[in-house]
């Protein structure tokens, strides 16, 4: 996705030598603007799959999840990372490994929002390594519901998430596939080297 390409060029900021900071437009300030062609670029490429409900983690896989969801017609679930007063049985759980912040968390899921009939599309915001979507995948197991595909804002295309997903069956949508970050500046894939 050009525009989505265009924005890390002009806002992110490459940390080290496997982080990209997207803060400015995509999970700390939100760009309604590009969220909304986001969804919609997502639900153009899943609008045929039958899906039922959007499944994402808190936080910054809401803003995509919901534009796309409001293209598509139906609800958005976001799985928790936190513990809630309000949130605390009938769960749906598992835990997944942040590779930016270097910390494992136990997400849960109410299983009054997703069941057997559910056709799911899964969005998150990065796929580096691939632990959210695995994680987000096994909610969708315990819940015996189908999976349409897994739309992702930014891909890290030199990690092994994608990958193990494709192995897994999975159709993958990344709107933005990052090769490398070549001395502070990120590199995408080409479109002769897409699948």
């Amino acid at each position: 996705m050009k525009l989505l390409e265009e924005r890390i060029l002009k806002d992110g900021m490459v940390l080290g030598e496997d982080i990209l900071k997207a803060d400015n437009f995509l999970n700390h300030q939100i760009d309604p603007v590009l969220m909304q062609a986001m969804g919609n670029e997502f639900a153009s490429y899943f609008a045929n799959k039958g899906i039922t409900k959007i499944l994402t983690i808190e936080t910054s896989g809401i803003a995509p999840a919901v534009f796309a969801g409001l293209e598509l017609g139906i609800p958005v679930i976001f799985a928790r990372k936190h513990k809630s007063l309000t949130l605390i049985d009938n769960l749906y759980t598992t835990n997944v490994h942040s590779f930016t912040k270097g910390v494992t968390n136990k997400i849960a899921v109410s299983r009054n929002f997703l069941d057997a009939t559910d056709h799911v599309l899964i969005i998150d915001d990065f796929l580096a390594n691939g632990q959210a979507a695995k994680g987000l995948i096994e909610i969708c197991r315990q819940a015996k519901a189908s999976l349409a595909g897994i739309g992702i804002v930014i891909e890290k295309s030199f990690q092994p998430g994608r990958k193990d997903l494709e192995e897994l069956g999975f159709d993958i949508l990344s709107l933005a596939r990052i090769r490398a970050f070549e001395k502070g500046v990120v590199k995408f894939v080409k479109e002769e080297e897409k699948k």
